[in-house]
């Protein structure tokens, strides 16, 4: 009688002294191959999009998804195509244009980088790792994302999708934690390919599949190309088991009322009255805190008279 055909194993935790082939070398060649035949035609990928495109795509697409950044990153690489040309504009430029994508501080923050780039690197955004970390308002993602994706280098580019592919297929569970862990940092590091190219392209590809394939809820495991190796497909899915996932709420939160005391100073073509604001949330007390949130995070100027405008500094 023959015996059952033994299931491939799931690939192991990266080890402190690995042997052998690289961990997770087998799931290159079939990530980066369905990358090159479904990857979305998205204009950040495109040559002419430059670092700069690269740096406003990373910054708009952060918890918001691609349909609502496309039009926005479209407009706004037309009225600013280089990092110089949103440094002489005000900030508050960057808040008004930034519309309704949400989280307005990565407007700011990247309106404080394009300054930056201006003043230290000729308007040019850099290429080395570390001048992207230390400019204002990027993060490890961000520099390894525009290191990655705009110059070609070789860094871990951990995105959601890409935690979320990396805990199934390699780990075995369905959602990785809800903050990035050292353990994820160091076995996204293990996982890269050695060669600059090859791994740019993965850090692209696995990103790209936690997207359209991998997804938080009806995950497509039959165009998965590595479906076969997934640690957690082979161990029957088992359902998550570790602190509750974070959801998010916006209907009647304090972001909600942030937003609407926004759209009206982003429409308006000078400063705006008290009383104008007041109109656009009926309670006092939570208007206020939002409002104050605002002036705090540099959102938003107040000025003598009762009058608030988008900031001009």
């Amino acid at each position: 009688m023959t015996a059952p055909t033994k299931p491939p194993q799931p690939i192991p935790a990266p080890a402190d002294s690995p042997s052998g082939p690289p961990l997770g070398a087998d799931l290159h060649s079939p990530v980066i191959d369905w990358f090159g035949e479904h990857a979305r035609d998205l204009p950040w990928r495109r040559p002419e999009a430059g670092a700069w495109g690269v740096m406003v795509s990373e910054f708009m697409l952060q918890q918001t998804p691609v349909s609502r950044v496309l039009p926005v990153y479209e407009q706004w690489l037309e009225r600013w195509p280089r990092p110089a040309d949103l440094a002489k504009e005000a900030p508050g430029e960057a808040v008004r244009a930034w519309g309704r994508l949400g989280y307005p501080r990565r407007a700011l923050r990247l309106h404080g980088a394009a300054v930056a780039i201006t003043e230290r690197h000729g308007g040019d955004v850099p290429a080395d790792h570390a001048q992207l970390l230390a400019l204002p308002g990027i993060g490890e993602y961000t520099a390894a994302a525009v290191a990655s994706f705009a110059y070609g280098q070789r860094h871990p580019v951990l995105d959601t999708n890409v935690r979320r592919v990396f805990a199934r297929a390699v780990t075995g569970v369905q959602y990785p934690p809800n903050a990035t862990t050292a353990a994820e940092r160091r076995l996204a590091r293990a996982l890269l390919p050695e060669d600059e190219p090859t791994a740019a392209r993965w850090a692209a590809a696995s990103m790209e599949l936690g997207a359209l394939v991998c997804t938080a809820k009806n995950e497509s495991c039959h165009r998965c190309p590595i479906a076969a190796r997934c640690a957690w497909r082979l161990s029957g899915k088992p359902e998550h088991d570790g602190p509750p996932r974070k959801g998010q709420t916006y209907a009647g939160t304090d972001r909600q009322v942030r937003g609407r005391l926004l759209a009206v100073l982003r429409e308006a073509h000078g400063p705006v009255p008290q009383a104008a604001l007041d109109r656009v949330w009926h309670e006092p007390v939570q208007r206020a805190r939002a409002l104050d949130g605002l002036v705090s995070d540099g959102l938003v100027e107040p000025m003598a008279g009762g009058l608030y405008r988008l900031p001009l500094t």
